[in-house]
């Protein structure tokens, strides 16, 4: 895998996206492309070409794992790593999401001031895989 360094964030909160997109890119130098509706991630990812999905699972008209489906039809972004967000933390629904797709599943609530350092790590650990 490349370096990480472009995120395109899909949250339907505006405040949790606000406030994650914030520390990400000035506490962790991200770049970070911020998405309230599922169109506006359609809309922004060809020309962001992001290096990693954030995808809150449950959004309004379509879910993180049908989000992902749609991302992943884009031309190049087939097998781009994408990170579920959720407060559903059931083992068979973390399973659920693992299966959808993604590499891995950070719940809700979460610490904005350590998000970025999970990512990290997350990525470093798909890399080593």
């Amino acid at each position: 895998m490349k370096p990480l360094t472009k995120i395109l964030h899909v949250e339907d909160d505006k405040d949790i996206l606000e406030i994650a997109g914030l520390t990400l890119e000035q506490l962790h130098g991200f770049q970070v492309a911020s998405c309230l509706t599922w169109t506006e991630a359609i809309e922004k990812c060809a020309a962001f070409q992001p290096d990693l999905f954030l995808l809150d699972v449950m959004m309004p008209k379509k879910t993180g794992p049908e989000l992902l489906k749609d991302l992943r039809k884009i031309d190049g972004f087939a097998h781009t790593p994408a990170i579920f967000m959720t407060a559903k933390v059931q083992n068979a629904e973390i399973q659920s999401f693992l299966d959808a797709g993604a590499i891995a599943v950070i719940t809700k609530p979460f610490d904005p001031m350590t998000l970025g350092d999970q990512i990290r790590a997350i990525w470093a650990e798909a890399e080593a895989a």
